[in-house]
């Protein structure tokens, strides 16, 4: 979506917000929190400036920086901020950016059509948060360059240089004063979205270089989101290639939608605004699932896939397998939600369900085979959801105070009072056993599991519901699974994985995170489950005894007995090893352990990896083992 590239971008554009000092008063309110998230987020808004100046379509390449000291640099090829003195406030336009307002915001069609800031504020919250920041601005022939120390500016706008060249570049110190818990940047946090941009915006370059590591990557794809598609499913089996690929342009409004179907089970559907991604959902994401049931339902029908006297097909049947991504740009958008990541604007959901409805039917009937197998694939999901109903019927429970149709090898806790309530899945029956005796009868509750329950990256609903292990933790937790999931009647606001410290039990955590993670996801977001992390090992010398959860608390413990001492040392391979007590006081005391709360910080990130770990695909699995071999500390064979 690009603008006349006769139209200015100029002084006039710039709108005047307000100042800084509400900023670094309140930083949460506009980058999100003070965390490592919110570190990051400084990060995106600088860039979203220079994505916002490719969507205008005058830069083409963006580079991104990590320096030594954790200071980061962004650099583009745009037209440069405007540097001439603002018409209202009689100092530099690249000023008064930096310490009030954003360009994106200009009323007429010479500032951005679209925008991709998520709360709009732009570069001059970055200069707020930061202990110190420079920018450097070619345009106009010269090198124009300012600083500033928590957005207060340290001299007037000065030439430094000259210059054939225009583009912006900012370099800042995130202030230690405001991101207490770390300043320090994650490279995969930055390159996974890094990637995703330059999927979601094709054409552009945009690299990444980590000088902590020697590390560097450019990520450009001609492709845009079909490469997207491709990159998700790569460790699947696609049903057709290439993904089908739909664009448009509707008041303003450009819809793009890639999707491909794949032989596993698994629905992977992401949406994006304006290069958000909208975790929630929203307008686009509806638009786009209603065009795709009903078309491929009336599709089903006119050639007698689907007979007279059938059912439709659901949402769930014919997503079954879909890995699809839809990005919309949009002029105004409106968040809504928690998190504010769901689309609201209305009128989306009817351009992205016109646009696609039409040139689906068309890609059909163009290509009666791959119409055959997408269609044929939800006849399929059908008869298994049909099978999968029966069997869900078994782990539906009436009301929390029903206790008759709790699994039999559930010891519930005696509280009703889900928010103080916690549910310890415990791997075997002697953990099971120490357990169900250490714990806390009021609150908490254990569910031994015996063996390793399915894993569902590789079954469908029907047969993961017919294993007896899944069914008792659905019954035990209350909240059913899939679309008919309800987070409101869960049992226990805690799900605490427990399993042995050995290959075995990282593989039945797994299993289990698996499976979460694909039918209960809100569990995982709503920060309800956690890892139980039990001791490695017991140290005793004469009557003390200390427990040490990895080596180098064991060490730290031997050298405060001191050296010579003897000290007996067991290295716990399983919780059936400890009695009752020891147990309780290392594991299950709320005062006294250490729980690890799961969280999904990328959801595609997540699909991935679950993917390669837990999928039908050897070979991913074969490379992730090489490439993190080295990382092994305790290998158990």
């Amino acid at each position: 979506m690009s603008v006349n590239p006769g139209t200015t971008y100029d002084e006039s554009q710039i709108q005047v917000l307000e100042g800084l000092e509400a900023v670094r008063k309140r930083p949460g309110m506009y980058i999100g929190s003070t965390s490592a998230r919110g570190l990051h987020h400084l990060v995106w808004e600088v860039v979203d400036n220079s994505i916002d100046e490719a969507l205008a379509g005058y830069c083409t390449r963006i580079e991104v920086i990590v320096h030594k000291d954790n200071s980061i640099t962004v650099i583009d090829n745009g037209r440069g901020i405007p540097v001439g003195e603002h018409p209202k406030l009689k100092k530099s336009t690249l000023e008064v950016v930096l310490t009030h307002a954003g360009g994106k915001f200009g009323g007429d069609e010479s500032g951005y059509k679209v925008s991709g800031g998520l709360h709009g504020v732009g570069i001059s919250v970055v200069n707020a948060l930061s202990k110190k920041l420079v920018v450097q601005v070619k345009r106009e022939g010269k090198v124009h360059q300012q600083e500033f120390s928590c957005g207060v500016p340290q001299y007037d706008l000065k030439i430094i240089g000259e210059t054939e060249e225009t583009g912006t570049q900012a370099t800042f110190w995130p202030d230690e004063e405001i991101f207490k818990e770390t300043t320090e940047y994650d490279f995969d946090t930055l390159q996974s979205r890094i990637r995703e941009l330059a999927f979601l915006n094709k054409g552009i370059e945009i690299v990444l270089t980590d000088e902590r590591s020697d590390v560097s990557n450019s990520f450009m794809y001609e492709g845009g989101i079909v490469s997207f598609v491709e990159h998700l499913n790569r460790n699947r089996e696609p049903l057709h290639e290439p993904p089908i690929f739909v664009e448009g342009e509707k008041d303003n409004i450009t819809v793009e939608v890639a999707l491909q179907y794949n032989d596993t089970y698994a629905e992977n559907i992401y949406s994006f605004a304006n290069n958000i991604n909208t975790h929630e959902g929203g307008t686009h994401e509806s638009g786009f699932k209603s065009a795709l049931t009903r078309i491929l339902n009336e599709y089903a029908r006119k050639y007698n896939t689907i007979k007279d006297n059938d059912a439709n097909l659901s949402g769930d049947d014919v997503r079954e397998g879909l890995t699809a991504i839809i990005s919309v740009k949009i002029p105004e958008p409106q968040f809504e939600g928690q998190t504010k990541t769901k689309l609201g604007n209305s009128e989306v959901r009817g351009i992205v369900e016109s646009l696609f409805s039409d040139k689906l039917e068309e890609f059909l009937v163009e290509n009666p085979s791959v119409a055959k197998k997408i269609v044929e694939k939800g006849v399929q999901a059908q008869r298994a959801r049909e099978a999968a109903r029966k069997a869900r019927e078994l782990t539906r429970r009436k009301s929390a105070l029903e206790v008759s149709s709790l699994p039999g090898k559930l010891a519930d806790c005696s509280s009703k009072d889900a928010s103080i309530s916690e549910v310890y899945i415990v791997e075997g029956d002697s953990a099971g056993g120490s357990a169900k005796q250490g714990r806390d009868r009021h609150f908490q509750a254990i569910l031994p599991l015996r063996g390793k329950i399915l894993n569902v990256e590789k079954a469908r609903l029907d047969k993961i519901l017919s294993n007896a292990e899944i069914r008792a933790i659905i019954t035990a937790l209350g909240t059913g699974i899939g679309d008919d999931f309800e987070i409101t009647k869960a049992r226990y606001h805690k799900v605490i994985i427990m399993t042995d410290a050995d290959v075995d039990g990282a593989h039945i955590r797994t299993l289990l995170l698996t499976f979460f993670f694909r039918y209960m996801r809100k569990l995982i977001e709503a920060g309800f489950v956690y890892i139980a992390q039990p001791p490695l090992y017991k140290l005793e010398r004469n009557k003390t005894i200390r427990y040490a959860y990895n080596d180098k608390q064991r060490e730290a413990i031997m050298a405060e007995f001191g050296e010579g001492a003897k000290v007996n040392v067991q290295r716990y391979k399983g919780l059936g090893e400890m009695n009752p007590g020891q147990l309780w006081e290392t594991t299950m005391d709320p005062d006294s352990r250490t729980l690890l709360q799961v969280s999904i910080q990328d959801a595609i990130d997540a699909d991935v990896v679950f993917d390669t770990l837990m999928g039908d695909a050897v070979e991913p699995r074969r490379d992730f083992i090489q490439l993190h071999a080295r990382y092994v500390k305790n290998l158990d064979i």
